[in-house]
């Protein structure tokens, strides 16, 4: 016969150059998100209060930071956390520490947030990255 009879396999040729080009798409876009979050630089903590940035602070110094008597801010070994709140749901101050840039804790009734960023501007970096 000249193979009119066979039967078709799950996949041809080219459904696997597909999803070999879409699994590696993906890989890619793996790496420049990591490298991008992770990049260059010291990493920063910036500490704000209602609209106004009350301090921007380096995660290599080991300090403890104090908002209106109100919230407890602790920067130790690399990573920052809040130690202690007056807010009723204590939200913040269970949050697990925080390292790496786009990381946040935010204390919702003393309008207070904590955020990693680094020490350069980057003026094409996303505002927002979607999930």
């Amino acid at each position: 016969m000249n193979g009119l009879n066979k039967t078709p396999g799950i996949f041809r040729k080219n459904d696997l150059f597909l999803i070999a080009g879409i699994a590696a798409l993906a890989v890619l876009m793996l790496v420049i998100f990591l490298r991008s979050a992770s990049g260059s630089g010291e990493a920063m903590l910036e500490v704000t209060s209602g609209s106004s940035v009350i301090g921007i602070y380096s995660l290599n110094e080991d300090r403890e930071i104090s908002i209106e008597d109100k919230n407890i801010i602790v920067i130790k070994d690399g990573q920052a956390y809040m130690a202690e709140a007056d807010c009723p749901d204590k939200l913040c101050v269970n949050s697990k520490p925080i390292s790496s840039r786009g990381q946040s804790i935010v204390c919702l009734p003393n309008r207070v947030v904590l955020k990693i960023t680094g020490n350069e501007v980057q003026d094409d970096a996303p505002d927002v990255v979607v999930g």
